[in-house]
């Protein structure tokens, strides 16, 4: 009667035990590593022994204090013994939940940066092959060229280099060092004001108020 319905209890109890296990396996990989470690060298783990079952149950807690661990191991009762593991093992599982929810998170964070990055370059090309944006190297090349119609003359050996620079631009790579030189060299070619001249004054009573203005009392 009592001892046989006790005995029902402690064999649910080892086999909610297993269970659990299993469960938390699944999820967590750590765990199953720490499982599939302990059962050949664990003279702790016996499955129709509910001390056993208990504290090798209780020894996969990384959840669990001291004194819990404690508390199983110094549990003489099998069905209380079981039920404290049981306690540890459910932590467990409520853990590795949460794990599995924060990683499956960021991964679909990440998944949705990297199709947005994808559907951007993709949407670049399409506009590119429409004509309907320019390359930035073209934009770029465009403005010089702009800057350089402003100047009334450019002398000739001048325009060759600036050609020369610009179809050499428009053939690197954008991210390479030498696109960057390149790039330097044409903003100072194309920031000289080419045959812009200011008229000349020789007026001395000018000159000498300029220099007074600069340089008074020298």
């Amino acid at each position: 009667g009592e001892d046989s319905s006790r005995d029902d209890t402690i064999r649910a109890l080892c086999q909610e035990v297993l269970s659990t296990i299993r469960e938390v396996a699944q999820m967590n990989a750590l765990f199953k590593e720490q499982v599939v470690n302990l059962v050949p060298s664990s003279h702790l783990f016996d499955m129709n022994d509910p001390y056993r079952l208990a504290d090798f149950a209780a020894s996969l807690s990384s959840g669990g204090d001291v004194e819990d661990l404690q508390a199983v191991l110094e549990e003489k009762d099998p069905e209380l013994r079981l039920h404290k593991a049981l306690v540890l093992l459910s932590k467990e599982r409520e853990v590795s939940k949460l794990q599995k929810e924060i990683s499956a998170k960021v991964e679909e964070k990440m998944s949705e940066a990297q199709r947005k990055y994808f559907l951007t370059e993709q949407l670049k090309s399409i506009k590119k092959e429409l004509g309907m944006e320019k390359d930035d190297k073209e934009t770029l090349i465009e403005k010089y060229r702009k800057k350089l119609s402003e100047y009334p003359s450019i002398p000739e050996d001048i325009n060759e280099i600036i050609e020369s620079e610009l179809d050499k631009l428009s053939a690197l790579e954008k991210n390479s060092s030498e696109f960057n030189v390149t790039r330097s060299y044409l903003d100072w070619l194309t920031a000289i004001p080419w045959g812009v001249t200011t008229e000349e004054n020789f007026d001395i009573s000018d000159a000498r108020k300029v220099l007074d203005s600069d340089h008074y009392g020298m």
